[in-house]
């Protein structure tokens, strides 16, 4: 199996749960220049949604950002893999987390449906040196 894993940060931003707020974040912040290598939203309450944004370059996204108006919380530490679509493409790297008694607390992945995935994994930041040690990241 062939992958990379990589160390990447991410941010929270919480907007009005009304349609339309993915397109105006979204289009904000190709306006600004910002790649994003991940992006996931889910309600955190009955008028909230939450944003969960994973830049290609943190720093470019907490400056442009915040001059743009836009709240961000972070940056978090969490690791991204993407690699060959392969069963059992991730049990290996849960072993080794399992192995290094790393507790992986959230994830998310998504398979491209061309043969390669890519897959977020969330520590807790005490936990995050000694992830990616076990991950030799």
């Amino acid at each position: 199996m062939s992958y990379e894993i990589k160390r990447t940060h991410y941010f929270y931003t919480n907007v009005s749960d009304v349609p339309g707020e993915a397109y105006k974040l979204l289009s904000l912040l190709a306006d600004l220049g910002i790649s994003l290598q991940a992006f996931t939203s889910m309600p955190i309450g009955p008028n909230l949604t939450q944003f969960t944004l994973f830049p290609a370059d943190a720093q470019q996204l907490r400056e442009l950002g915040g001059k743009a108006g836009l709240e961000l919380d972070g940056p978090h530490p969490a690791l991204l893999v993407q690699g060959d679509d392969v069963l059992g493409a991730l049990s290996g790297i849960h072993e080794r987390l399992y192995e290094a008694n790393v507790n992986v607390y959230a994830s998310s992945g998504v398979t491209s449906g061309r043969g390669s995935y890519g897959y977020i994994i969330y520590v807790r930041p005490e936990q995050f040196t000694l992830a990616s040690q076990a991950l030799n990241v």
